[in-house]
């Protein structure tokens, strides 16, 4: 159940007025229904608005609210956004859970009745129910294909050598795949070198294991190692 303070805008004047008509702080969350991102950040964006009950956290769907989005500048989703009437006093620009935290405590900390020190060390805290949440999308995402590759751009435009290579590879090979383009989010790029302890990219997975990245996967192609792993539905005929 969503706190009493934690609003999905649905007219603009109500975020004016509670711009114009308060004193304190309000958390302003971008986000768009079509990118996957914004569900880490939503989550956290939950989390924070029932801890900081004084304080009002809004949802603006960007795309609907284009003048709200451009007075932001918002150039792209999840954003969040502390504003103290019209003044911008705190941003986070894309899925940077740890930032988010802790620019919320250092910024809401006084208006709800916490004190410097308790604001700092919640700015501080990594809480676990935070790192479950991006462990399960990562799972997730890992498992969202029997063979899933995590490359810098797209399958059609990799934006680096070695994701370019790699997604040449399994073209050739005509196997079928799901990519996730790790440069849309920083969450993602960083949280993932840790749950497979790999830290580099790109990173291929067959069924949820991680196989490795361009080196291994080129010997195992020529091998012929790799197409043996390789579900047979996910071989083009």
């Amino acid at each position: 159940m969503s706190a009493a303070n934690l609003i999905q805008l649905t007219d603009e004047k109500d975020l004016r007025e509670a711009l114009e008509n308060k004193s304190q702080e309000s958390v302003i969350y971008f986000w768009a229904p079509w990118a996957e991102q914004c569900k880490q950040v939503e989550s956290v964006v939950d989390e924070l608005a029932k801890k900081y009950s004084k304080t009002q956290f809004f949802k603006v769907e960007a795309e609907e609210f284009e003048d709200i989005s451009e007075a932001y500048e918002i150039s792209a989703v999840p954003t969040v956004i502390i504003a103290k009437k019209a003044k911008i006093v705190g941003r986070v620009d894309g899925v940077n859970v740890a930032e988010i935290v802790k620019q919320v405590a250092a910024s809401c900390g006084a208006t709800n009745g916490l004190s410097e020190q308790a604001a700092t060390a919640a700015a501080d805290a990594s809480p676990e129910e935070f790192k479950q949440d991006l462990d399960t999308r990562l799972k997730g995402l890992i498992e969202r294909a029997p063979v899933m590759v995590f490359i810098k751009g797209t399958a059609a435009q990799p934006r680096c050598g070695f994701s370019k290579k790699i997604v040449g590879m399994l073209n050739e090979n005509s196997i079928k795949y799901g990519y996730f383009d790790i440069l849309t989010d920083e969450q993602v790029r960083q949280g993932l070198k840790a749950y497979s302890d790999w830290p580099t990219y790109p990173q291929l997975y067959v069924n949820g294991e991680l196989i490795g990245g361009v080196d291994i996967v080129s010997e195992m192609i020529e091998s012929g190692d790799l197409v043996q792993m390789i579900p047979e539905e996910s071989i083009a005929k």
